[in-house]
């Protein structure tokens, strides 16, 4: 396939990273929503660590063909039918700054969240001591994919979508 499958010139990996990142919301508030209101920790546990893996294959995958694949990010967004302007292009590299700010934090948020829990946290999981600071790490892992995704499909608009 040469380009995506949202109908602009992207790439099919560019385009799954954008679907995963509308998707991946509803599901950790889903997961939240299982532990805090349904009390269900083995539910909980199992949709983060699911979620985070497939995250880590789905963003390396995605890094191997942006960076390797196509030659960087600027390559594939000059394979717009109408290109950016320069003061588009530098908008969408400085949206894509601040975008990487979060994409970079969330995976060392999330891996460190769910390495203390693995380990501190019994099995079949259950309130414990470490579940205070489980809580503080879960929210900021939270909040950060949160922001991950919104500054991620921002930084899709405002390169794919926006008109020039």
């Amino acid at each position: 396939m040469e380009y995506g499958f949202l109908g602009y010139r992207s790439t099919f990996m560019l385009d799954f990273v954008v679907s995963a990142l509308v998707l991946i919301v509803p599901l950790l508030l889903f997961s939240l929503y299982s532990v805090k209101l349904k009390r269900n920790f083995s539910l909980h546990k199992k949709l983060q660590i699911v979620l985070g893996a497939v995250l880590l294959v789905a963003v390396t995958a995605f890094e191997i063909d942006v960076q390797i694949m196509h030659g960087g990010w600027q390559n594939i967004v000059n394979q717009r039918e109408i290109p950016l302007t320069p003061e588009q292009f530098n908008f969408a590299r400085n949206v894509l700054y601040v975008h990487l700010v979060f994409a970079v934090s969330t995976p060392l948020f999330w891996a460190t969240t769910l390495f203390l829990a693995l380990k501190r946290i019994p099995n079949p999981p259950a309130p414990c001591a470490h579940s205070k600071l489980h809580q503080k790490l879960g929210w900021i892992s939270t909040i950060d994919i949160t922001l991950t995704s919104l500054t991620g499909l921002y930084w899709y608009y405002v390169a794919f979508v926006a008109s020039a």
